[in-house]
């Protein structure tokens, strides 16, 4: 079911369907594009889908498809049915015609492997065009369209004898001419033409008795007479018969091909039907293509699963202008069925609703969809709209009693299996009230478990929508800092109308807009501005996300080259070991063999004492060679430095934090805070806390301290998995609050960040300006700036680092 009776021209169906008509060939396809119509029958719209589909895919892979002659030749087959009825050549050469283009089709799909086109190949196999009927149209019509002289034996005479005729005639008249030129009756120019069928000679009028004839005719001028000469007259006459009887024999064997005709006049109209059908196919198949569009996944339930669906008649016109149609992500399912959409005005809510209507329409009347592959089609059998002004003098019926009248409809019939589209909902009377009836008529809507997409800026349906299972909110994005629409649809959060701010861009008055927001009050004040914030919080953590996205890519090879090389190492480490314990089983397998032949030749030569020194004397070599293993020594331990040094401290000191071991460097004297260096690390401690110590004492620290760094390294895939760009202060102590200012700036020059955000209120400003005077000893740090004022202010400061 449809509501209302106008919804085609609401979600402009009806321009499509006017494309539809311009996309076709003949009359034939117009008609397929008139009974167009919303189908309720789930099996019907997936064959009517299917056939699109296949003839979008044989237009898409280019296939040797017929394209002409597709020429509505319905209305001869209806008078040929007539007993006695005579089809002219005209209509003949035009049933020829496109009876070849249909044998084409059918031969196409008869070309085909059987799964290629299974519904287009089934649908081609029910058409028959009997050769009898096309052997007998092609026997007495050629392809010019004439009728053949072997059409009969009489016709061939007919044909045969005026030519005969013809030819004698023209050389009479060619003398008759000559002779006429050579008096000066006319010009050498001129030639034999023909008046009422006869062949006749142009004359000068005042020569026109010179030359003895009948006048057929003269010029407009009146200068020029055509005169047939009396010696051709007979001649003349005797064409004029032949060509009758010519005429007459043509009638009979038309009439006798259309008696032929008769008894397939059934199964030709078939052929036409599905002439029609290739054709209005075509056109759905070329509309598909202009958009894009595709054949999505169709399950018979009801949901809304879109990838980037674009409006269908938005896509045409952007096309022809190089622009593209920003796309629209949707999805509706069960717990989520009721979609409520809402955002400032001009943002794309009214086009992202006639997007859905528009789309589920055409899909159910046989069109593939514009949108992306991974989209799924649901079913509904009833489609509900509220779209427009709908007004009526006649029924005396305001805006809002219209908007009612169509409420009333919905709640009476809709179901599960029901899409309905509402747009601005509850508006055209008094806001209080037309919010709460509109509450009331969405909890009932709820409950009917209809599946729908309503527009509003009512605030207490934004609310209802975020605690009731089945609704959902959604919101058209839009540039806060800007103030532009970006239409595109985000679902799961409500969208603010932005109306403070748009007035203020306009340039309304700012004690205008002043009041506005206190008689407004402060709750809906302070929603609005919740909304307007979280949509650029999102904006800025977005575009963080996705240079933290790089970072990552980043670190993933890095851990990717750190394992490779890990796994490389550890490979070289066990062959080395293995070599080594190769080489200590060949080292003492030797051994023990020089040994045993040592302890044989002693026994032997029974301890001679020459002959055993020279043995011993051999297995010593033998141990020196192989044997002795080379001392590893390692260094000792170096002993700590430490030589206190008497005096005040001052700028440029050494000194030692009491109780630690870590030797820094004065920066700076701020009363009792002193700003050290620690290596690469700055730091403010109390003076109190700090020993000064000599110059050789910092430098054997410092060396060491360089020894240590390089032998035990710094975790940087660590600190960066761990370090977030925005740092919040709010709450601490000065002194507490610089050091992890000191603490986070370190490892944000470290990992190479080049811009912070520090949070630490307003407030008094105090904060605020500690921070940034601590932070301009910051070398690295190439300016300080406030947020944007929707994103803190004042009470947030970006750090710019070199």
């Amino acid at each position: 079911m449809l509501y209302p009776s106008t919804i085609e021209q609401k979600l402009g169906f009806d321009k499509l369907r006017e494309r539809l008509k311009e996309a076709c060939i003949s009359p034939l396809g117009q008609y397929f594009v008139e009974k167009i119509k919303f189908s309720e029958n789930f099996g019907l719209v997936e064959k009517l889908v299917s056939q699109t589909a296949e003839m979008h895919r044989i237009i898409q892979i280019g296939e040797n498809f017929p394209s002409q002659n597709y020429i509505d030749a319905t209305p001869y087959l209806k008078r040929a049915a007539i007993e006695g009825m005579l089809l002219t050549l005209a209509e003949f050469s035009d049933i020829k015609a496109s009876l070849q283009t249909i044998r084409l089709c059918l031969r196409f799909f008869e070309n085909q492997e059987p799964d290629a086109y299974p519904i287009l190949g089934e649908y081609a196999k029910t058409i028959r065009i009997e050769k009898a009927i096309t052997d007998s149209i092609d026997r007495v019509i050629d392809d010019r369209g004439q009728i053949r002289d072997s059409a009969s034996t009489e016709l061939a005479r007919i044909r045969k004898k005026l030519i005969s005729e013809q030819s004698g005639i023209r050389k009479k008249l060619d003398t008759i001419l000559k002779s006429a030129k050579s008096n000066g009756w006319i010009g050498d120019d001129v030639s034999l033409t023909v008046r009422n069928g006869r062949m006749v000679i142009p004359v000068a009028a005042e020569h026109k008795r010179k030359l003895r004839g009948f006048i057929h005719d003269e010029s407009a001028t009146g200068q020029t007479v055509f005169i047939e000469p009396t010696d051709v007259f007979e001649s003349n006459n005797e064409i004029r018969e032949l060509e009758y009887e010519e005429r007459r024999e043509i009638n009979r064997i038309l009439l006798e091909l259309t008696s032929q005709l008769r008894p397939f006049v059934p199964d030709l109209q078939k052929a036409y039907s599905f002439l029609g059908l290739m054709d209005f196919l075509r056109a759905k198949a070329k509309l598909a293509l202009e958009m894009d569009a595709i054949n999505p996944p169709f399950s018979n339930r009801q949901f809304i699963e879109w990838r980037d669906a674009r409006h269908p008649l938005l896509h045409l016109s952007f096309q022809k202008q190089g622009k593209k149609v920003v796309p629209l992500n949707i999805e509706l399912k069960e717990k989520e069925r009721i979609l409520i959409v809402s955002g400032p005005n001009a943002g794309g809510k009214s086009v992202s609703l006639k997007t859905v209507g528009l789309i589920q329409y055409m899909f159910q009347c046989g069109l593939l969809v514009p949108m992306a592959e991974g989209s799924s089609m649901g079913f509904f059998q009833n489609i509900f709209i509220d779209i427009g002004d709908e007004q009526s003098l006649e029924n005396d019926l305001s805006t809002y009693s219209s908007h009612l009248t169509n409420m009333r409809h919905f709640l009476t019939l809709a179901n599960r299996r029901t899409l309905f589209l509402i747009d601005e909902f509850g508006t055209g009377t008094e806001p209080g009230l037309g919010g709460a009836i509109a509450e009331a008529i969405l909890e009932d809507l709820t409950k009917s478990g209809a599946y729908g997409v309503i527009n509003t800026h009512y605030t207490n349906l934004k609310v209802l929508a975020d605690k009731t299972e089945g609704l959902v909110n959604g919101a058209m994005r839009f540039d806060g800092e800007h103030l532009e629409p970006l239409y595109q649809l985000e679902i799961g959060r409500p969208g603010s109308s932005f109306a403070f701010e748009i007035a203020s861009k306009i340039g309304l008055p700012k004690a205008v807009i002043g009041r506005a927001k206190d008689k407004l009050g402060n709750q809906q004040v302070s929603f609005e501005k919740l909304l307007k914030e979280l949509d650029i919080e999102r904006r800025v953590f977005a575009e963080k996300n996705i240079e933290i996205g790089i970072k990552e890519r980043k670190l993933t090879r890095q851990l990717a080259d750190y394992t490779s090389l890990k796994e490389s190492l550890e490979n070289n480490e066990k062959k080395i070991v293995n070599d080594a314990k190769q080489k200590a089983k060949t080292l003492i397998s030797d051994a023990n063999q020089l040994i045993e032949n040592t302890i044989r030749e002693i026994k032997e030569n029974k301890a001679e004492k020459e002959k055993t020194k020279i043995i011993r004397t051999e297995l010593e070599s033998f141990g020196k060679k192989n044997l002795v293993l080379e001392e590893v020594t390692e260094p000792a331990p170096a002993e700590e430095v430490f030589e206190p040094e008497s005096g005040d401290i001052v700028s440029g000191s050494y000194v030692r934090i009491s109780g630690q071991t870590a030797i820094g460097e004065v920066i700076a004297l701020r009363g009792k805070d002193v700003e050290i260096r620690i290596g690469d690390l700055k730091s403010t401690v109390k003076l109190n806390r700090l020993e000064k110590v000599s110059k050789k004492t910092y430098k054997a620290a410092t060396g060491e301290k360089k020894l240590k760094t390089a032998a035990k390294g710094v975790d940087l895939n660590e600190r960066m998995l761990n370090f977030s760009f925005n740092l919040d202060l709010r709450g601490k102590r000065g002194e507490d609050a610089l050091g992890v200012v000191d603490q986070f700036m370190d490892n944000a020059i470290m990992l190479g960040y080049d811009e912070l955000r520090i949070v630490h209120g307003k407030g008094d400003g105090i904060l605020r300006t500690l921070v940034r005077n601590h932070l301009k000893g910051y070398s690295h740090v190439s300016g300080m700036k406030d947020e944007h004022p929707d994103r803190g202010g004042a009470g947030v400061t970006i750090v710019k680092l070199k």
